[in-house]
């Protein structure tokens, strides 16, 4: 699937010295001073408002910021030498990109109070106009649903089969082990043919109209269009000229940079005319049947019209033996076995336990 980029937006990380709540592009918690260090991740904040200004972006885009292997200090993507220390960054370590911080919301923008000083603030604002403290925390308490009564439950009952379906799935599975070791079973008797028949059959097709569907561009030449309909012929997973696209719900990834790039799935669906239509062709409109008790099986040969014509071929050929055991019938449709079974000649018959005749032996 293509990656669609809806905007970008600021993170927040949580300083592991003082518990601090900093804005991600912060490079050092703006409560303690202390840099972020590289094992500490990005998360999302509770207002999810994309950037508008340019110069932001710009920054967002950039790339992964660079840990300084002296301070261990963020950089911005792109620096030589650290802006705390002033050591060479070229040993440096980028921090991780690319994990999935959350779905992307918009929320309301609304006001907070400082826990400190109890000034008003907007609650997309990360410190307290008026007196410097970390308004994050609060801001997330703000947002906080208040938790619901929790009503006990009586502890869940595993769920039992009722007996008679356990006893009934046995005998199934019994019955169906039963028939396969008689269907299996076999017993060798022999056989004399008494008497044998055979079945040839041929349909009849007529050229006329027929209705079909299909792509527009798959219709044969010569056919009249009934009516199409719009439909979606394939998925791509990139855009392509008259798609249709559809994306997934937005969600955020860490660019790494103390920003997130809000994006969403999407696949692009091709739509084109699926139409009904009529044509001309040969389909089968009867059948007709010889049948006989001998040796010389024929193909039937109607006279026909000039807008039809003979079509698919199949034949039958039945053996009956007679047995100490009874009478038996064996069937074939290979007319060169059929011809083997000359009439008083003996044969094995392997038959099952129900009765049918599994294969015949000379």
């Amino acid at each position: 699937m293509a990656k669609k980029t809806i905007g970008y937006l600021k993170l927040q990380w949580t300083c592991p010295n003082c518990g601090g709540i900093n804005p991600g592009p912060e490079k050092t918690c703006i409560s303690c001073g202390s840099p972020q260090p590289e094992d500490v991740q990005f998360q999302g904040t509770q207002n999810q408002e994309l950037l508008t200004d340019d110069e932001t972006k710009v920054k967002a885009e950039a790339g992964a910021d660079t840990h300084c292997p002296y301070c261990e200090s963020r950089n911005p993507s792109g620096s030589a030498a650290c802006a705390q220390c002033g050591g060479d960054l070229s040993e440096g370590a980028l921090r991780k990109s690319g994990h999935v911080v959350g779905a992307y919301k918009k929320t309301e923008i609304t006001r907070i109070t400082c826990p400190s000083c109890g000034a008003d603030n907007l609650s997309t604002a990360a410190v307290c106009g008026g007196c410097g403290a970390a308004l994050s925390s609060a801001a997330q308490d703000h947002h906080k649903p208040e938790a619901s009564p929790t009503i006990p439950k009586s502890p869940a009952q595993p769920r039992k089969l009722p007996i008679a379906l356990i006893i009934g799935f046995v005998l199934l599975c019994i019955a169906a082990v039963v028939f396969a070791v008689l269907s299996m079973n076999t017993e060798a008797v022999s056989g004399v043919v008494q008497g044998v028949e055979w079945q040839r059959t041929v349909a009849i097709e007529v050229f006329g109209p027929v209705e079909k569907q299909d792509w527009y561009d798959e219709i044969p030449s010569g056919a009249e269009v009934k009516s199409c309909n719009s439909e979606v012929r394939s998925v791509e997973s990139e855009p392509a000229p008259n798609a249709q696209e559809i994306c997934g719900t937005p969600y955020t990834v860490d660019t790494g940079s103390g920003y997130g790039e809000v994006v969403q799935d999407c696949e692009y669906h091709i739509y084109e005319d699926y139409c009904t239509y009529t044509t001309m062709e040969w389909q089968q409109y009867d059948t007709v049947t010889l049948s006989g008790g001998d040796y010389y099986p024929q193909w039937p040969n109607p006279s026909l019209p000039d807008d039809q014509r003979l079509g698919d071929q199949s034949e039958n050929f039945s053996i009956f033996f007679d047995t100490n055991q009874g009478d038996y019938n064996y069937q074939t449709g290979d007319f060169t076995e059929f011809q083997q079974f000359t009439m008083g000649s003996t044969w094995q018959l392997n038959i099952n336990s129900f009765g049918s005749v599994l294969s015949v032996e000379p």
